[in-house]
């Protein structure tokens, strides 16, 4: 028995080990603290302006160092699966498992809502059903590899494993109701119209796909870094500039208004999860109730108004507006039913 449970304390002590030190890098945190501490004293690095500065380099430095890592990874398994070859596996499946599948090849795109439009066109002129094609769609920007490690090293592995279940459920929801509502078929014109490329397989060696995968970390990074920037920002301003008190006032679990608020917020917003992670943590270290946060990030990733406006160019009004309804409906229910069971979590 002893033996047992020295072994389960080994597991969990390394489990927090990868948290807190390789994913959470928290000595990283330290050492910025230090350098700060050195470079503009200590009662400066002690300051509100000094947790702010911290803040807001250890989280760039991170959310970047992470960000490089996982799109490289992803981009390598992602050329395995080119869009022709994706077309024909999900081609094969049909009703909520094709859905179901659908919203996991879109865990697979480390990209905004806004990047996923060309890959939804390819997949509508494929014949693919309107359930795959939006629960793509949906999951597309608010899942992936990358946000799930984000999330882990800031709210720990039960609340990235609950985000990422929550998130592919509503992705699956959404596209079901859009196929058997018969919503799907409000796309513009030219969309079904338009020639489907359908190319061979090309088969890659490794040191292509190490290419491929370094062009696309770059790329990406490059298109990401400004809302970055701006959300290690905000953050760093909610994180000591904010009284805690009015953040949990506002934003708190308490508060019957406070998902409404907080998709409200995100709405006007333009970032990808990337961008959004970083104001998340700052209100989670302020107390923010942790369904309000999640409600804010889903809401700045999938229903921001410069994707809506993108997304109004290939579908119609009616299906636009349906779509709107269903995704905000299902993020506000999420928030609610999260601030319920926060204590899950905590």
């Amino acid at each position: 028995m002893p033996s047992i449970v020295n072994a389960r304390s080994v597991v969990i002590n390394v489990g927090d080990f990868i948290i807190t030190q390789i994913l959470g890098m928290q000595w990283l945190n330290q050492l910025v603290g230090e350098l700060i501490k050195f470079l503009f004293g200590e009662q400066f690095a002690l300051s509100s302006w000094g947790g702010s500065l911290q803040f807001f380099i250890f989280d760039f430095i991170k959310i970047g160092i992470l960000l490089c890592f996982l799109i490289f990874l992803v981009s390598y398994i992602q050329s395995y699966f080119p869009p022709e070859r994706t077309k024909k596996i999900l081609s094969k499946y049909k009703g909520v498992g094709a859905n179901t599948l659908g919203a996991l090849m879109g865990t697979i795109t480390p990209f905004c809502s806004c990047s996923s439009i060309p890959l939804f066109i390819g997949f509508t002129r494929a014949g693919l059903s309107s359930g795959v094609t939006f629960s793509f769609l949906i999951s597309s920007p608010l899942v992936d590899l990358g946000a799930f490690v984000l999330l882990t090293s800031i709210f720990g592995i039960k609340v990235a494993l609950a985000y990422v279940f929550v998130g592919l459920v509503l992705a699956v929801i959404g596209g079901t109701i859009i196929e058997k509502t018969g919503l799907g078929k409000h796309v513009e014109s030219f969309v079904t119209e338009g020639e489907n490329v359908d190319l061979d397989f090309i088969k890659l060696t490794v040191k292509e796909r190490l290419s491929y995968a370094k062009e696309q970390m770059l790329f990406t990074y490059k298109k990401v870094f400004i809302y970055i920037l701006i959300g290690v920002g905000i953050g760093a301003i909610i994180h000591n500039a904010i009284p805690q008190s009015f953040i949990e006032s506002v934003l708190g679990s308490d508060n019957g208004f406070s998902v409404l608020f907080a998709v409200i917020a995100g709405a006007p917003m333009y970032a990808d999860i990337f961008g959004a992670i970083p104001v998340a943590e700052a209100l989670y270290l302020k107390h923010a109730g942790l369904g309000t946060i999640l409600a804010f990030m889903m809401a700045v990733t999938t229903i921001s108004i410069p994707s809506f406006i993108m997304l109004k160019k290939v579908v119609k009004t009616k299906l636009l507006v349906s779509f709107g309804a269903i995704v905000i409906i299902g993020i506000i229910m999420i928030g609610y039913l999260f601030n319920f069971i926060e204590y899950l979590f905590i």
